[in-house]
Protein backbone atom coordinates (compact mmCIF):
# COMPACT_ATOMS: atom_id res chain seq x y z
CA UNK A 1 0.00 0.00 0.00
CA UNK A 2 1.65 2.94 -1.44
CA UNK A 3 0.44 6.41 1.40
CA UNK A 4 0.57 9.80 1.19
CA UNK A 5 0.37 11.98 4.60
CA UNK A 6 -0.83 15.75 4.22
CA UNK A 7 -0.43 17.68 7.27
CA UNK A 8 0.54 21.00 8.29
CA UNK A 9 2.14 20.55 11.57
CA UNK A 10 5.38 18.95 11.09
CA UNK A 11 5.57 16.72 14.21
CA UNK A 12 2.08 14.99 13.89
CA UNK A 13 3.33 14.28 9.81
CA UNK A 14 6.42 12.94 11.08
CA UNK A 15 4.52 10.69 14.02
CA UNK A 16 2.02 9.70 11.34
CA UNK A 17 4.60 8.95 8.60
CA UNK A 18 6.64 6.88 11.64
CA UNK A 19 3.49 4.76 12.64
CA UNK A 20 2.72 3.91 8.89
CA UNK A 21 6.19 3.11 8.30
CA UNK A 22 6.47 0.45 10.47
CA UNK A 23 3.48 -1.42 9.81
CA UNK A 24 3.97 -4.58 7.38
CA UNK A 25 3.12 -3.73 3.52
CA UNK A 26 3.08 0.04 3.73
CA UNK A 27 5.01 2.52 1.97
CA UNK A 28 4.61 6.16 2.77
CA UNK A 29 5.78 8.12 -0.39
CA UNK A 30 5.30 11.38 0.24
CA UNK A 31 4.22 14.10 2.39
CA UNK A 32 2.38 17.43 1.81
CA UNK A 33 2.03 20.39 4.48
CA UNK A 34 -0.99 22.02 2.50
CA UNK A 35 -3.88 20.98 0.25
CA UNK A 36 -2.25 22.63 -2.56
CA UNK A 37 0.72 20.04 -1.99
CA UNK A 38 -1.12 17.07 -1.43
CA UNK A 39 -2.42 17.61 -4.44
CA UNK A 40 0.70 18.06 -6.04
CA UNK A 41 2.27 15.22 -4.26
CA UNK A 42 -0.47 12.71 -5.27
CA UNK A 43 -0.75 13.43 -8.79
CA UNK A 44 3.49 12.89 -8.44
CA UNK A 45 3.22 9.87 -7.36
CA UNK A 46 -0.45 8.16 -7.46
CA UNK A 47 -0.83 6.64 -3.98
CA UNK A 48 -3.13 4.24 -3.33
CA UNK A 49 -4.11 6.27 -0.17
CA UNK A 50 -3.56 9.99 1.43
CA UNK A 51 -4.00 10.17 4.90
CA UNK A 52 -5.51 13.84 4.81
CA UNK A 53 -6.05 16.76 7.33
CA UNK A 54 -8.48 19.44 7.29
CA UNK A 55 -7.83 22.67 8.42
CA UNK A 56 -4.26 23.51 6.37
CA UNK A 57 -3.18 26.72 5.12
CA UNK A 58 -3.27 27.36 1.27
CA UNK A 59 -5.84 24.68 0.33
CA UNK A 60 -7.92 23.19 2.73
CA UNK A 61 -8.53 19.46 3.29
CA UNK A 62 -12.00 19.34 1.85
CA UNK A 63 -10.79 21.00 -1.41
CA UNK A 64 -8.31 18.47 -1.70
CA UNK A 65 -10.08 16.02 -1.09
CA UNK A 66 -12.40 16.88 -3.79
CA UNK A 67 -9.55 17.62 -6.40
CA UNK A 68 -8.16 13.97 -5.53
CA UNK A 69 -11.15 12.15 -6.37
CA UNK A 70 -12.15 14.22 -9.00
CA UNK A 71 -8.33 13.88 -10.80
CA UNK A 72 -7.08 10.42 -9.46
CA UNK A 73 -9.80 8.21 -8.70
CA UNK A 74 -7.38 5.20 -7.98
CA UNK A 75 -6.37 7.21 -4.76
CA UNK A 76 -8.56 7.23 -1.75
CA UNK A 77 -8.75 9.88 0.84
CA UNK A 78 -9.07 8.89 4.79
CA UNK A 79 -9.50 12.16 6.91
CA UNK A 80 -7.04 12.44 10.36
CA UNK A 81 -7.65 15.78 11.82
CA UNK A 82 -8.77 17.38 15.17
CA UNK A 83 -12.28 18.03 14.42
CA UNK A 84 -15.01 16.12 14.83
CA UNK A 85 -17.86 18.38 14.80
CA UNK A 86 -20.70 17.68 12.50
CA UNK A 87 -19.78 20.14 9.42
CA UNK A 88 -16.10 18.90 9.31
CA UNK A 89 -17.32 15.19 9.12
CA UNK A 90 -20.19 15.99 6.40
CA UNK A 91 -18.24 18.42 4.03
CA UNK A 92 -15.63 15.07 4.51
CA UNK A 93 -17.41 12.67 3.37
CA UNK A 94 -19.67 15.20 0.84
CA UNK A 95 -16.21 15.98 -0.94
CA UNK A 96 -15.51 12.02 -1.28
CA UNK A 97 -13.90 11.06 1.65
CA UNK A 98 -13.68 7.48 1.96
CA UNK A 99 -13.25 7.43 6.19
CA UNK A 100 -12.67 10.03 9.35
CA UNK A 101 -10.64 9.61 11.99
CA UNK A 102 -9.84 12.24 14.62
CA UNK A 103 -6.55 12.36 15.72
CA UNK A 104 -7.18 10.94 19.37
CA UNK A 105 -7.08 7.73 17.26
CA UNK A 106 -4.44 4.97 18.44
CA UNK A 107 -1.81 4.03 15.48
CA UNK A 108 -3.35 0.36 15.39
CA UNK A 109 -6.49 2.44 14.17
CA UNK A 110 -5.07 4.24 11.95
CA UNK A 111 -3.15 1.47 10.59
CA UNK A 112 -6.29 -0.55 10.47
CA UNK A 113 -8.40 2.13 8.53
CA UNK A 114 -5.73 2.57 5.92
CA UNK A 115 -6.14 -0.62 5.15
CA UNK A 116 -10.25 -0.72 5.30
CA UNK A 117 -10.13 2.44 3.23
CA UNK A 118 -7.87 1.30 0.66
CA UNK A 119 -10.16 -2.14 0.62
CA UNK A 120 -13.02 -0.48 -0.42
CA UNK A 121 -14.37 0.02 3.15
CA UNK A 122 -15.08 2.96 4.89
CA UNK A 123 -14.00 3.41 8.15
CA UNK A 124 -15.09 5.91 10.47
CA UNK A 125 -13.76 6.95 14.32
CA UNK A 126 -16.22 4.70 16.80
CA UNK A 127 -17.42 7.98 18.31
CA UNK A 128 -18.67 9.52 14.83
CA UNK A 129 -20.19 6.45 13.35
CA UNK A 130 -23.33 6.53 15.03
CA UNK A 131 -24.07 10.67 14.35
CA UNK A 132 -23.29 9.71 10.80
CA UNK A 133 -25.33 6.71 10.43
CA UNK A 134 -28.24 8.61 12.18
CA UNK A 135 -28.40 11.67 9.90
CA UNK A 136 -25.77 14.44 11.31
CA UNK A 137 -28.21 17.18 10.81
CA UNK A 138 -30.90 15.56 12.54
CA UNK A 139 -31.17 16.87 16.84
CA UNK A 140 -32.81 14.13 16.85
CA UNK A 141 -31.79 10.83 15.44
CA UNK A 142 -33.73 8.93 13.03
CA UNK A 143 -33.36 5.33 12.33
CA UNK A 144 -32.21 4.50 8.93
CA UNK A 145 -35.11 2.36 8.24
CA UNK A 146 -37.21 5.81 8.95
CA UNK A 147 -35.46 8.23 6.82
CA UNK A 148 -35.11 5.90 3.50
CA UNK A 149 -38.09 3.96 3.65
CA UNK A 150 -37.73 2.47 0.43
CA UNK A 151 -35.13 0.13 1.83
CA UNK A 152 -36.39 -3.45 3.90
CA UNK A 153 -35.48 -4.18 7.38
CA UNK A 154 -32.84 -6.05 6.11
CA UNK A 155 -31.38 -3.53 4.09
CA UNK A 156 -31.53 -1.24 6.55
CA UNK A 157 -29.28 -3.30 8.61
CA UNK A 158 -26.51 -3.37 5.98
CA UNK A 159 -26.65 -0.05 5.42
CA UNK A 160 -26.43 0.95 9.12
CA UNK A 161 -23.30 -1.54 9.33
CA UNK A 162 -21.84 -0.09 6.05
CA UNK A 163 -21.89 3.01 7.57
CA UNK A 164 -19.75 2.36 10.41
CA UNK A 165 -17.33 1.15 7.66
CA UNK A 166 -17.70 -2.56 7.75
CA UNK A 167 -16.53 -4.95 5.03
CA UNK A 168 -19.30 -6.94 3.03
CA UNK A 169 -17.74 -10.17 4.91
CA UNK A 170 -17.56 -8.28 8.19
CA UNK A 171 -21.56 -7.23 7.87
CA UNK A 172 -21.81 -11.16 6.33
CA UNK A 173 -21.22 -12.64 9.73
CA UNK A 174 -22.40 -10.05 11.70
CA UNK A 175 -25.97 -11.14 10.08
CA UNK A 176 -24.86 -14.57 9.49
CA UNK A 177 -25.37 -14.04 6.03
CA UNK A 178 -23.24 -15.53 2.82
CA UNK A 179 -21.13 -12.50 1.14
CA UNK A 180 -23.09 -12.92 -1.75
CA UNK A 181 -26.52 -11.99 -0.15
CA UNK A 182 -24.48 -8.88 1.01
CA UNK A 183 -23.02 -7.63 -2.00
CA UNK A 184 -26.76 -8.18 -3.59
CA UNK A 185 -28.09 -6.27 -0.47
CA UNK A 186 -25.82 -3.44 -0.98
CA UNK A 187 -26.17 -2.93 -4.83
CA UNK A 188 -30.02 -2.60 -3.97
CA UNK A 189 -29.16 0.25 -1.15
CA UNK A 190 -27.47 2.03 -3.90
CA UNK A 191 -30.11 1.79 -6.36
CA UNK A 192 -33.04 3.10 -3.68
CA UNK A 193 -30.22 5.64 -2.79
CA UNK A 194 -29.01 6.54 -6.30
CA UNK A 195 -25.45 6.47 -5.64
CA UNK A 196 -22.66 4.54 -7.34
CA UNK A 197 -20.41 3.34 -4.21
CA UNK A 198 -19.89 3.03 -0.75
CA UNK A 199 -18.26 6.56 -0.44
CA UNK A 200 -21.58 8.31 -1.70
CA UNK A 201 -24.14 6.10 -0.10
CA UNK A 202 -22.22 7.64 3.24
CA UNK A 203 -22.72 11.05 2.19
CA UNK A 204 -26.04 10.48 1.29
CA UNK A 205 -27.00 9.15 4.61
CA UNK A 206 -25.02 11.89 5.92
CA UNK A 207 -26.86 15.00 4.29
CA UNK A 208 -30.06 13.30 4.89
CA UNK A 209 -32.46 14.83 7.14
Amino acid sequence: MRVVVADDQALVREGIVTVLSLAEGIEVVGQAADGAEAVRVAHETEPDLILMDLRMPVCDGVAATRQVVAELPGTRVLVLTTFGDDASIKHALEAGASGYLTKDASGAEVVASARAAVAGGTPLDARIAGRVVAGLPDAQPRSVRDRFPALTAREAEVAELMGRGRTNPEIAAELVLGVSTVKSHVNAIFAKLGVADRRQAIARLTAAG
